[in-house]
């Protein structure tokens, strides 16, 4: 994939999680130009070129990131923090599409300038209309930032 194509940064480290969120992005043809990344110290690498992503672009970045809370090596909130402190990525929108009702890691991912926070719903049915009604707003509807 050219890496001036990627729309769509979805880090997840829930395999099953992570299928069925390209699955409903790939049923309204929103899937073709997604990274999935595992791990919150991954995201990071990609996002600011470094380590495996040395070669990457920094300028070229996705048109949304979809991060999970609670993953290994870098939580998605230290993750969030990055991208909203640093001038490159702080504009790219950022949904946290996680397991976690709590207010603290709600009012924290706001704070931190998240985009929206979305629970991931439990039902097979009810979570793919969740991330294709999400996806359907972030990358057809939300009108973003020329600069």
């Amino acid at each position: 994939m050219n890496v001036h194509e990627i729309e769509i940064l979805l880090v997840e480290d829930s395999v099953s999680d992570a299928e069925l969120t390209i699955r409903a992005l790939k049923k309204h043809n929103m899937a073709n130009k997604l990274v999935h990344l595992e791990n919150g110290a991954e995201a990071l690498d990609y996002l600011f070129a470094n380590g495996a992503y040395s070669e990457r672009e920094v300028k070229n970045v996705p048109k949304l990131i979809l991060l999970d809370i609670n993953m290994p090596k870098v939580g998605g909130i230290e993750v969030l923090k990055q991208i909203k402190g640093d001038e490159r990525t702080r504009k790219i929108p950022v949904i946290m599409l996680t397991s976690s009702k709590e207010d603290p890691d709600i009012d924290k991912c706001y704070d931190l300038g998240a985009n929206s926070y979305v629970v991931k719903p439990v039902g097979f049915e009810s979570f793919m209309k969740a991330v294709s009604e999400l996806g359907m707003y972030w990358m057809l509807l939300n009108q973003p930032s020329s600069h």
